[in-house]
């Protein structure tokens, strides 16, 4: 049997009847036929074998080895071009790829920076670039999109599948990525995936606006097709880096573009079967998460027959691909899953509730279940507040359409973009123009007390609760040395007093203020509903943590009335997260710790109603003392009787009833109104101060909380010392309040918060006699009425810090006063001693001579008694009624309508 013949033609050359190859015809019409073929009748199925005699596959054979001649450059006498020629024969080689547009995809690939517009064959050039766009695989042309906004009648969702249009989008959001500046910033997208890059992460951000400014046809698409609008985008983003970093995918194969700051926000309630497969944004509070599970990507199976790989296939949220046949041996099976081709990537579930400040009376907060992957697992934490941007989708739920009785499908939101909103977030949305109204409030000399005036503006009165109120809204500086031992900053307040006295509103006030509040009631809360729960999936069967009330306010406030209503099993849970601000959960195999990181902020009732003066603090209330200790600052409201006091509550609670009716409008009844507001601040020594607006307000309780951080550095070490063991010595033969360590930590709390008040990043004097007037107060109101005179005879020159200095230093202002006139006087008399004899002059002319006082003079007198701010003297009412300072002179002088006044006081 001769091979040759067969061998030469590769074996597949189709053969007649007899078996006999057709004749092959070359260009030189000269004709060759093959040898007739043996062909075995008994195994036609087998073929021929390759392997037998394989030496005879390169044996010469001269009839087919021949070329061509036509095209081929037989001649050898060829001479070495010189320079010239060759640079002449280079350049017409030149022209005629110009003109023939071969380097189009060359010029494809460079910047917008590098194309030189002004040659004139830019736009020829351009035009065949626009021509020669491959698709995927790079071997047809796509006929290219010059208006991708025009669907052709196609519905969106069926447009962006086109090819054409795919390649557009992707050709447009490369170029977005490679081209967009801002001024003084360069090319803001390339410098984060430099920095993705250095840092080997997968994903980086593009921020929506940016893309709505530039390619407002992709913003258009964008939200309406995410699914398919994001794999184009990760394609092109995966192209950019890997022209930047040609290397980069064997670190990360794939690149993910993380979507920030779309413009609307939807609520979790507010989600509809329109918001369906669309991109959306939506926030809410974390409580409860699942563990990090593998989830398929890519898989791959192998054939039990035949040992064959069948795959990648690719497994969706719908539906799992498998192989119908085996590609070796076309057999259906069975199939088992290769472990090592087969891909998983991080998923993991969360459950996100609407915050509580967000839901509106009477109704259920709603709360979205929201699907993580790749770098977002394990972001977050229950208590965590965020805003997620994602796809809203559906999936088959086999349970929803068993108990409900029709297809019914589960809604998840699959997370594109994580964003905390925490302090820091907060602080980073105040603008310019905010912080500098922030800092020049902080300038004001009596900014502590107008930031006491502006809590709780429509109840009268309490000053002593709102100035607690307010350092508790402020805040301490929480510490961890070596991260081994933690000392809270938040700041505990216990109002505990008559009904009627407006203590719910308090905390309703704070709840409209404060940053992530939570308010709950003592008899609506239990152990767990406060702190943390384990619950078990009905669905998956799995364990899963479920956040409480103070677990959600982490870094907020937590706030409780009726905390004398709760039972003392659920009173003591809270124990842990007023102090060490964690809770340990140890339930169903589940052993951790949750942050709490919050204050406390409770409302209580006496025994009886009533607060009975004759009794103790602890005789009033069923509260334990280990539980009391807790709290900062504890503050006791009694309902006394004065007529004068009643009189301008009703006079103001009129008033303000006046003010806010729905139809009033700014100068009806404007006489009626002011004099309501004379008549409830008549008699005041004090005219009322000025009020910040509460919006700027809750600004400066962020920008204070999150951007100062005051020092302990210069405090009064011995005078904190001494006031402990006084109060503890005193604690002992009253036996009310139990005194411990934890109040001295209280009062550098207050301290500090004193001191965030006034922008300070010092704690200083004046900050600690503010906090030790606090502490006082509270243990002073807490005895009974018999000891209370004899207490406050005892610490008398701290709780009448602020007003006794007042009091003190006007006092040596007319002392100083009269001192002066005295020399005046005499000084008068010496030199007008003649003219007085002869009746030229009256013998009380020296009162016409001005009274003038150096500031040197009263802050040395002030020095012996240790004030040595003046500032707050300067600007309260006794000192502005009979006095002027003149801060560039740096003198004290009488005012005119009020010298004799002065002089009579003096």
């Amino acid at each position: 049997m001769d091979h040759d013949g067969l061998q030469a033609n590769g074996g597949d050359v189709p053969l007649d009847d007899n078996n006999i190859p057709p004749p092959v015809v070359h260009d030189d019409d000269d004709e060759s036929t093959f040898a007739e073929e043996e062909v075995d009748d008994e195994e036609p199925d087998d073929g021929e074998d390759l392997m037998e005699n394989p030496e005879a596959d390169y044996a010469p054979m001269p009839h087919l080895d021949r070329y061509e001649e036509e095209g081929l450059d037989t001649n050898d006498n060829l001479s070495e071009l010189s320079f010239g020629a060759r640079r002449q024969a280079e350049a017409e080689m030149r022209k005629r790829d110009r003109e023939e547009g071969v380097y189009a995809e060359d010029m494809y690939q460079m910047d917008d920076d590098d194309l030189d517009r002004d040659n004139p064959l830019f736009n020829r050039v351009r035009d065949n670039m626009r021509k020669l766009e491959f698709n995927e695989e790079g071997d047809m042309p796509v006929e290219p999109v010059e208006n991708l906004e025009d669907m052709r009648g196609f519905p969106l969702q069926e447009w962006v599948t086109q090819l054409a249009a795919r390649t557009e989008i992707y050709n447009r959001f490369r170029n977005f990525l490679l081209n967009f500046s801002v001024e003084k910033r360069g090319k803001i997208y390339q410098e984060r995936i430099k920095k993705m890059c250095h840092a080997n992460l997968n994903s980086f951000e593009v921020n929506y606006q940016d893309l709505a400014a530039h390619q407002e046809v992709l913003a258009f698409f964008l939200p309406e097709c995410p699914v398919e609008i994001l794999e184009i985008f990760n394609m092109a983003a995966a192209a950019v880096v890997s022209k930047m970093f040609p290397h980069y995918g064997r670190i990360n194969q794939e690149i993910v573009i993380r979507i920030v700051d779309l413009p609307i926000q939807e609520e979790i309630r507010a989600l509809r079967q329109v918001h369906l497969n669309q991109l959306v944004r939506t926030g809410g509070v974390v409580s409860s998460t699942t563990g990090i599970l593998p989830k398929l990507s890519t898989v791959s199976y192998e054939c039990n027959a035949c040992g064959a790989t069948n795959g990648p296939f690719y497994v969706t949220a719908n539906e799992e691909m498998t192989p119908k046949n085996c590609i070796g041996c076309q057999k259906r099976g069975p199939f088992e899953i290769n472990q090592q081709e087969t891909v998983y990537e991080n998923f993991q579930r969360i459950v996100i509730q609407e915050s509580p400040g967000k839901v509106a009376a009477g109704r259920l907060p709603r709360s979205k279940e929201c699907i993580l992957q790749g770098d977002l697992v394990d972001s977050v934490a229950p208590g965590d507040e965020i805003e997620v941007t994602g796809i809203y989708s559906n999936n088959y739920d086999g349970s929803l359409n068993t108990r409900n009785g029709f297809p019914v499908f589960a809604t998840v939101v699959v997370v594109n973009h994580i964003k905390r909103n925490d302090e820091k977030t907060l602080a980073l949305s105040l603008t310019e123009k905010d912080v500098k109204d922030i800092q020049a409030l902080a300038k004001e000399e009596l900014i502590a007390d107008m930031i006491f005036a502006s809590i709780a503006p429509s109840i009268y009165g309490h000053d002593d609760i709102k100035k607690a109120l307010a350092l508790a809204l402020f805040g301490g500086v929480p510490k961890n040395p070596g991260g081994k031992h933690k000392l809270r900053g938040d700041i505990n307040v216990l109002l505990c007093g008559d009904p009627g006295t407006a203590k719910s509103q308090f905390l309703k006030y704070i709840e409209k203020i404060a940053n992530r509040p939570v308010f709950t009631t003592g008899q609506g809360a239990s152990a767990v509903g406060l702190t943390a729960y384990v619950n078990k999936n009905p669905q998956t069967r799995e364990w899963t943590l479920e956040a409480g009330a103070l677990v959600l306010a982490d870094k907020g406030v937590c706030l409780i009335d009726e905390f004398d209503k709760m039972n003392d099993a659920d009173r003591t849970s809270i124990h842990e997260a007023m102090e060490q601000q964690s809770i340990s959960i140890s339930k169903a195999g589940i052993v951790t710790s949750l942050q709490a990181r919050c204050s406390v902020i409770a409302a209580a009732n006496p025994i009886g109603g009533r607060y009975d003066s004759s009794m103790t603090f602890a005789e009033n209330v069923n509260l334990s003392d280990p539980i009391l200790s807790r709290f900062d600052a504890m503050c006791i409201v009694k309902d006394i009787v004065n007529e004068d006091i009643d009189r301008k509550l009703a006079t103001f609670v009129v008033g303000s009833h006046c003010r806010s009716h729905p139809h009033f409008q700014e100068g009806d009844d404007a006489g009626f109104l002011d004099g309501l507001h004379d008549d409830a601040h008549a008699g005041e020594e004090e005219p009322p101060v000025k009020q910040i607006s509460q919006e700027l307000l809750k600004k400066y309780i962020t920008y204070a909380r999150d951007k100062i951080h005051p020092k302990l550095h210069s405090v009064d070490q011995d005078k904190i010392a001494n006031m402990y063991a006084e109060l503890r010595r005193e604690s002992m033969i009253t036996g009310s309040v139990a005194i411990t360590v934890r109040h001295i930590e209280s009062i550098i709390r207050l301290s500090e918060a004193h001191a965030k008040m006034h922008l300070r990043e010092y704690v200083n004097e004046d900050d600690v006699n503010s906090a030790i007037q606090v502490c006082l107060k509270s243990f002073v109101d807490a005895q009974k009425f018999s000891v209370k005179k004899n207490m406050e005879r005892i610490f008398s020159r701290y709780l009448s810090y602020r007003r006794d200095n007042n009091e003190l230093l006007l006092f040596m202002v007319r002392q100083l006063v009269q001192d002066q006139r005295t020399f005046i006087r005499m000084r008068w008399l010496k030199n007008m001693h003649k003219d007085i004899q002869k009746g030229l002059v009256h013998t009380d002319g020296w009162r016409d001579e001005p009274v003038e006082i150096s500031i040197r003079d009263l802050e040395d007198k002030a020095r012996r008694v240790n004030i040595v701010n003046l500032k707050h003297f300067f600007g309260s009412h006794g000192f502005a009624k009979s006095f002027k300072y003149d801060p560039r002179k740096k003198i004290i002088s009488l005012r005119t309508e009020a010298g004799d006044g002065a002089q009579d006081g003096a």
